[in-house]
């Protein structure tokens, strides 16, 4: 759950960043930095809070170069922005390395542990740190080397961005958990987490960094290199229910449609008897008219949203995800009341914005309110990478779908299958996708934690 990007031009790419990890922002929005190679030297500004907050008119003016990484990023409820904000930045045999990285490693203990007690110093707890050191570590003039050699060491979910010299380097984890792809346009080129980072700036999307690759971005364009690991390919399903934008086009996937078609098949699997469609917004929206398309009942707006606050998922402690929700939300009362209507969001994890909203629902009017879900029950933590809670957090673990009808107070409660997920992919083949939080399957053993 973060948002990275890097980009090589022929002149400055300060403002490019800039712009660029604004149409991120949805990835992360406690924190943002960026590294900029300056010709003499790499450059780094971090800050917390939104890009717009983080980054003054008067920074972009003030840093100038031609290649820039940049991320935008969630903090976990125990760390802190600052001390763990990326990028990195670490010096090998005289070379300046900076890193931005999205993911998450499953043996950052025992990695961090063996490195100190070779003498490393850290400075966070992020395990992207442990990558720069590891490559900064087996870096002996070959940073391809340097790089398969590190790899080898990492278990888990990683797509990093490295700026090295007048190269940037894109590397992504031979399951392929978390998204990375790339583009160009004329001698401009760029690396990102979704494809609107590209579109923003007016360069066309390429292709995605194959799951095990390392793509070099020099003056010779791309050029792409194997880490000699294979793996399941194992994309995030949950990029395409819930993270990623609208736009984004992820593993030949469009999220839009996916959402769309998600909404389709759910009134295939639960049709319902109901006055209006809702959507929770804002990735509830193309499945609400999905459904709605699907079974002719009209699409209303029935909670208006506050497009001044981030997503509540997202937010590090509970306290503050109560507020979100609070914040974010308000029904129409002109819209729903004395209807009986299907409330459409993404998923249930810990029960609290489903709840709040259908209470906050039937004190606006709402006559019925029933509630479908485009993902499976959420059963299991992930570990590569979204900041899911333990099991005994998650309200789908511990209840059955009746339990949490009663518990958040619907009417009725459904959830698309797994089955009808993977057919809104409309991929034909569907076998590269993670499921482990609705199935525990895990392709790389959380055990190593």
């Amino acid at each position: 759950m973060a948002g990275i990007l890097g980009i090589r031009s022929k002149g400055n790419v300060s403002r490019k960043m800039f712009y660029g990890l604004n149409s991120l922002q949805h990835r992360g929005q406690e924190g943002c930095g960026f590294a900029i190679n300056t010709g003499d030297k790499l450059v780094t500004h971090r800050g917390s809070g939104l890009v717009m907050d983080a980054v003054s008119e008067d920074i972009v003016n003030r840093i100038s170069g031609t290649i820039g990484i940049g991320n935008v990023r969630y903090a976990m409820a125990t760390n802190s922005v600052n001390a763990d904000g990326e990028p990195f930045c670490g010096y090998s045999k005289g070379e300046q390395l900076a890193i931005v990285n999205d993911g998450a490693l499953i043996n950052t203990y025992l990695l961090r542990t063996r490195l100190e007690q070779d003498g490393m110093m850290f400075q966070s707890n992020s395990d992207t740190e442990v990558i720069l050191y590891l490559i900064a570590r087996y870096y002996e003039g070959d940073i391809i080397h340097a790089i398969q050699k590190a790899t080898g060491y990492l278990k888990g979910a990683y797509s990093f961005v490295l700026l090295f010299q007048d190269k940037l380097i894109a590397v992504r984890d031979p399951n392929g958990f978390r998204p990375l792809l790339m583009g160009r346009k004329d001698e401009e080129y760029f690396f990102a987490s979704e494809n609107a980072a590209g579109d923003i700036l007016g360069m066309e999307f390429e292709r995605d960094v194959e799951p095990g690759e390392i793509v070099v971005c020099s003056d010779e364009g791309f050029i792409s290199y194997e880490l000699g690991q294979k793996a399941k390919h194992s994309f995030c399903i949950f990029e395409h229910v819930y993270l990623a934008r609208n736009d984004a086009n992820l593993e030949d996937v469009n999220a839009y449609l996916f959402r769309f078609r998600s909404g389709k098949i759910l009134y295939q699997e639960a049709p319902l008897n109901v006055d209006l469609v809702v959507p929770v917004p804002d990735s509830g929206y193309p499945a609400a008219i999905g459904y709605s398309q699907a079974s002719g009942i009209p699409l209303g707006e029935g909670l208006v949203k506050n497009r001044y606050m981030g997503r509540t998922f997202i937010k590090p402690t509970q306290e503050e995800r109560d507020i979100a929700v609070r914040l974010k939300l308000n029904p129409q009362y002109h819209v729903v009341k004395d209807k009986k209507i299907v409330l459409v969001d993404d998923s249930i994890v810990r029960g609290t914005t489903s709840k709040n909203l259908i209470k906050n629902l039937r004190e606006a009017g709402a006559k019925e309110v029933h509630m479908l879900l485009t993902s499976p029950p959420v059963e299991y933590p992930c570990y590569f990478g979204i900041d899911t809670p333990s099991r005994k957090q998650l309200i789908a673990a511990n209840n059955t779908v009746e339990e949490i009808r009663e518990q958040i107070g619907a009417d009725s409660l459904a959830f698309i299958s797994l089955e009808g997920l993977y057919k809104a992919s409309n991929r034909t083949n569907s076998n590269i996708f993670c499921d482990a939080c609705f199935t525990g399957q895990y392709e790389v053993d959380p055990c190593l934690l």
